[in-house]
């Protein structure tokens, strides 16, 4: 079993992180930090790219990329982890991810919102929450 960090590039990530840190460490869980690069972010990142080159961008090198923002969100843990860059839907490909290596928990962020923000989550953590078979942590950021 496993603990998935699900984490994007805001100022949460590290709250996300810190949060399944303290459940892989509880339950002697491996730890996965993923970052999920949306098909949009690809393309602009692909074309920026070829622009800038001449040359196309592999997919490898964009899951790189992503397991470094990934990785950006781990600098506050101790535990062994494995950061790593995905590509696709986010919240598709987190549940994805979290069935394959048989997760006991997904934690993911949230936004704090108004009172009627709060019946809409976020996109990706909502989808997450409301399609994963397995167990989901939200922390909420200020």
């Amino acid at each position: 079993m496993a603990v998935v960090a699900a984490v994007d590039r805001s100022d949460q990530a590290k709250a996300v992180v810190r949060e399944a840190e303290s459940l892989a460490t509880a339950f002697e869980e491996d730890l996965y930090v993923v970052h999920v690069m949306t098909r949009s972010e690809f393309t602009d990142i692909q074309r920026n790219h070829t622009e800038e080159t001449g040359t196309a961008v592999d997919m490898e090198t964009i899951s790189k990329l992503a397991a470094e923002y990934a990785e950006e969100a781990t600098v506050d843990i101790d535990v062994p982890h494995e950061s790593l860059g995905l590509v696709g839907d986010p919240s598709s490909r987190v549940i994805e991810f979290a069935d394959e290596r048989d997760a006991r928990y997904i934690v993911t962020g949230g936004r704090k919102r108004s009172p009627t923000g709060k019946a809409v989550f976020g996109s990706v953590s909502q989808s997450i929450i409301l399609n994963a078979d397995t167990t989901v942590v939200s922390t909420v950021g200020k």
